[in-house]
Order: structure tokens, then C-alpha cells, then sequence
């Protein structure tokens, strides 16, 4: 699931597509003010990085302290 773009002649990005399961999770209701909008994407962004972090090997810890330095 994958953003996709529209562009003009040149290669310029004119808009976005967004998949309808993304856009219902950013709008879940038809009204929706910029309080709740902010929060949906904070509540998609982190739900989506905890999915992507659950694919990711664990580090020791010195291998994370190594990283966290970089």
C-alpha cells in the first residue's frame, strides 16, 4: 500500500493518491476538525512505524547505544 503521484508533463508532483484504507483511517468521520486530523495522522504515523518496528530485528544493547550515537 503505497502513495502514488500525479504529475504534469515536466515530472512535476501535481497531486497525490492515497489509498482509501489510509484515508479512512486519517478521516474516520465525515467532519473532521484539524484537533482530531492532527491526531489521526500522530495515531497513523506511530501505528504504522510500531508495525514496521515489529519486522525489525532486535539490537543488543550496545549495538543500539551505537546507533543512537550516529
Amino acid at each position: 500500500m503505497q502513495l502514488e503521484y500525479l504529475t504534469d508533463e515536466k515530472g512535476n508532483k501535481k497531486a497525490v493518491i492515497i489509498p482509501i484504507d489510509i484515508w479512512e483511517t486519517i478521516f474516520p468521520e465525515e467532519k473532521t476538525n484539524l484537533e482530531n486530523l492532527t491526531e489521526n495522522i500522530e495515531n497513523y504515523c506511530l501505528n504504522k512505524t510500531m508495525d514496521e518496528a515489529k519486522n525489525t530485528p532486535l539490537l543488543d544493547k550496545d549495538t543500539a547505544l551505537q546507533y543512537l550515537d550516529e
